[in-house]
């Protein structure tokens, strides 16, 4: 469509010489009828060949955003977890949204339609040379100013729209975390601190954006100025030449026309340098995700292929000497830790918090991978083991319940086409949710509202600790189980432990002890470093700092008599 436009742009202004000059002005009327329908044909095969490009250009711009959005969505799955750690999720889904959306109607409005304008520019440009070059040279004296202004607009339009972008992501993630923690802000009364702080993001985005539209304005004004200038040159100029005989009347006139035709993309090109700037500035926030390592990127890793057999069940895992500092600086937040766990045994973490419970677990499924020492799977050294050949070796509970605004199938199974109806209801059972399911509408249909804000948190905890059990790792990984949950739900959950203690391999961190009493082994931390282990009668034989924890928690629950020494 592009050589079609271009071809019909060019063509008009010299049928439009033709009917002047070979018709009018000689008073010569036939065929003028033929041109002046030729002139009609011309013009509906401009605008029709328009209309198709743009038809075209905006599908194939959608489509693109398409394809973008999703190797974004992609790439944002395979992020390690330490950059979620370290990016406010409204910064990340800033990028997702508004900066991709500006991406999208650059790539449609600007780039694109810069290159045909660009081609149509040069294209009758050359028309105008060859119909009068004289006329044509006029027109050249004014784009070196132009282009001069243009670059001068262009680079202070790029400093803004930085500015733009990073303040509206500052906005986004502050916005973000306000409207997940609105009940705290409005319990506290932090209703105008959190407005002051918001309203300084808004300013800023504010300013940024006021002074882009300035310099867009002030571009767009002068490229008008000029065109009018010119256009009154030309017609000065070339109305001496038309009455001294050089020029004819015809090409006066189509010059005239013509000159529209360059001038116009000349003035939408301010625009387009006002998109393509807005973009640039997007396209450096979403080039952080992409520059951004992926889990496991760099890593010498053996083949999953050749894993297989040797990972395809749990056999033993061990620690030697391992050391690990967040970020490679600071204080080691596990120093010289060293234990073995063999299928079928029990191990449990207990300390004080910020002791290292946590990062154990953390680095064993991989979400911390630059540790020091030693760590073996099976005998195979856990850095050289691709995430995915390992995963089916390890369930997690974890201490922070999320739930997708799904069903409670969807939640339990997480869509997952290998988990059967049958193994959902399964799960559910062993864990002692199954109960309390049936009761609700729709039983494990029932619909989760805002991660799952319409079930207790007791409830909630027991799909949590149902997903894992349904996802069929090997090694149960408990990460403080019965954290914030009531005594009703604690001894349900309680009990489906008791059920792991004594069928599978369990990793279990618990600030209550009566969790992990019967554990096979257990390792006693203190700022990163293993200061006591044995089991639960060795530990209290030792009277150290087991027996310690022991008696802060017994203050708590000793109405159960789960935490004391059974002699008291």
């Amino acid at each position: 469509m592009m050589p079609l436009s271009v071809a019909a742009n060019l063509l008009f202004p010299w049928l439009v010489i033709q009917v002047i000059d070979e018709h009018l002005t000689p008073g010569i009327y036939a065929g003028l009828m033929l041109l002046i329908v030729i002139m009609l044909v011309v013009l509906v095969v401009n605008y029709t060949a328009d209309a198709i490009y743009t038809y075209f250009l905006r599908i194939t711009g959608q489509k693109a955003v398409f394809d973008i959005r999703m190797a974004l969505f992609e790439r944002i799955l395979k992020l390690p977890r330490t950059y979620y750690d370290k990016t406010p999720t409204g910064v990340t889904l800033s990028r997702l949204t508004s900066d991709l959306e500006v991406i999208g109607e650059s790539f449609v409005l600007g780039v694109l339609s810069l290159v045909k304008d660009s081609i149509n520019t040069l294209a009758v440009l050359i028309f105008m040379f060859f119909i009068n070059w004289q006329l044509a040279l006029l027109i050249l004296l004014v784009f070196p100013p132009v282009l001069m202004l243009t670059q001068y607009v262009r680079n202070r339009l790029r400093e803004m729209y930085a500015i733009t972008r990073s303040s509206l992501a500052k906005g986004t993630g502050f916005l973000q975390e306000c409207l997940l923690g609105v009940k705290t802000v409005q319990l506290y009364g932090a209703e105008e601190e959190v407005e002051s702080k918001y309203h300084g993001y808004t300013e800023d985005f504010l300013g940024a954006q006021l002074k882009t539209n300035k310099y867009d304005a002030t571009l767009f004004s002068i490229i008008t100025g000029i065109t009018s200038i010119t256009i009154g040159l030309i017609i000065w100029y070339g109305s001496g030449k038309v009455l001294e005989g050089v020029v004819s009347l015809g090409v006066l006139i189509a010059f005239i026309n013509t000159l529209e035709k360059v001038f116009v993309p000349l003035r939408d090109f301010t625009s387009q340098i006002a998109s393509i700037q807005r973009s640039f500035a997007a396209f450096e926030h979403i080039e952080e995700l992409f520059v951004e390592d992926l889990e496991e990127q760099g890593q010498k890793l053996l083949p999953k292929e050749s894993l297989q057999h040797k990972l395809a069940n749990f056999e033993t895992l061990e620690f030697k000497n391992v050391r690990f500092q967040y970020g490679g600086v600071g204080p080691y937040v596990l120093d010289d830790v060293s234990f073995t766990l063999n299928k079928g045994e029990q191990l449990a973490l207990v300390g004080t918090t910020g002791s290292g419970k946590s990062t154990i677990i953390r680095i064993m499924s991989k979400t911390y991978m630059d540790y020091e020492g030693s760590i073996l799977l099976n005998g195979i050294e856990l850095s050289s083991i691709p995430k995915d050949a390992m995963l089916h070796l390890f369930s997690l509970m974890q201490q922070d319940v999320f739930l997708f605004e799904q069903n409670i199938h969807f939640n339990i199974s997480l869509g997952a086409d290998e988990i059967s109806d049958d193994a959902v209801v399964d799960a559910a059972q062993y864990v002692y949710a199954h109960d309390f399911i049936l009761g609700l509408p729709g039983q494990y249909q029932f619909e989760l509202k805002n991660s799952g804000s319409n079930l207790s948190a007791g409830q909630a905890q027991l799909i949590s600790f149902a997903r894992s059990v349904a996802q069929g790792g090997q090694v149960m990984m408990l990460d403080e189980a019965t954290s914030s949950v009531d005594s009703v739900t604690e001894n349900l959950i309680q009990k489906a432990i008791g059920r792991l203690f004594a069928e599978k391999t369990v990793i279990a961190i618990a600030h209550r002890l009566s969790t992990i009493r019967h554990s096979d082994q257990i390792l006693v931390l203190n700022q990163g470093k293993i200061v006591e282990r044995g089991n639960h009668q060795e530990l209290l034989a030792k009277d150290g700092v087991y027996s310690s924890l022991l008696t802060d928690d017994a203050n708590i629950e000793d109405d159960e008599g789960l935490l004391l020494p059974e002699n008291g």
